[in-house]
């Protein structure tokens, strides 16, 4: 009698198209797990990111790629919402305080979502591509907020009220630096080119290679040891 193939448990990864979340979902294709991927469209000031999205989706193959739109433009709040602008030329590391690039509650909103499509489908592992050691200042990028949000995503759901499963928040990169995410990416067979990460792209979609996004990327690849494979403008 022929085996039947052990059916891969389903996770859902929250998946932007950028450097870190496609290196998540290479994360849980390698842990075994049937990746759905959710690209959440916010209102943010460029569409490249949905762009690459289905790129990366496409590349990694996974189960089903969901593309959601809500408007977080309608609250404004942050350079990537509203008509403010973005901060070119700095040294990120140097920073101080939670730069204006941060979106109010985003994370807490996409994780809130990837948690309701999880409960649809009966799973039980949602990712996020979040990392607290290049992590810009965003406070929802933080361990105590992901231990938080498991805690709710326990509470606050069927499954976890009836104790017939326990939701858990992966996080495979938070305590890597920027230089062991394309490491890592790299073993587990990352195009990176696909990916986009710039915060203020040119109107033909080039990154700017000025953002503190485009700078942490950049900085990050030469320590590495090799050429960024995505096009910047200038």
């Amino acid at each position: 009698m022929e085996e039947r193939p052990i059916e891969k448990r389903p996770a859902v990864v929250l998946l932007s198209g950028g450097l870190d979340s496609s290196t998540v979902l290479a994360e849980a294709r390698a842990a075994g797990f049937a990746p759905r991927a959710l690209t959440i469209a916010y209102g943010q000031r460029n569409d490249v990111e949905r762009a690459a999205a289905r790129r990366v989706a496409a590349a990694q193959g996974v189960v089903r790629h969901v593309e959601l739109a809500i408007d977080l433009r309608a609250f404004g709040g942050s350079a990537l919402t509203a008509d403010l602008d973005v901060p070119k030329d700095r040294d990120p590391a140097a920073a101080e305080g939670i730069p204006i690039t941060y979106v109010p509650a985003r994370n807490t909103v996409f994780l809130s979502l990837a948690l309701a499509w999880a409960e649809t489908l009966g799973a039980f592992d949602v990712f996020i591509g979040v990392n607290c050691v290049d992590y810009s200042g965003y406070p929802d990028c933080r361990p105590e907020f992901l231990q938080a949000f498991e805690t709710l995503a326990n509470l606050a759901t069927k499954a976890g009220a009836e104790g017939t499963g326990r939701f858990t928040i992966h996080a495979p990169l938070l305590k890597l630096s920027k230089d062991d995410v394309i490491r890592r990416g790299l073993e587990l067979g990352v195009d990176y080119g696909l990916t986009h990460t710039c915060y203020d792209p040119a109107p033909e979609g080039l990154a700017c290679g000025r953002c503190d996004a485009c700078r942490l990327r950049l900085a990050a690849f030469e320590r590495v040891g090799i050429k960024d494979p995505v096009a910047y403008a200038g």
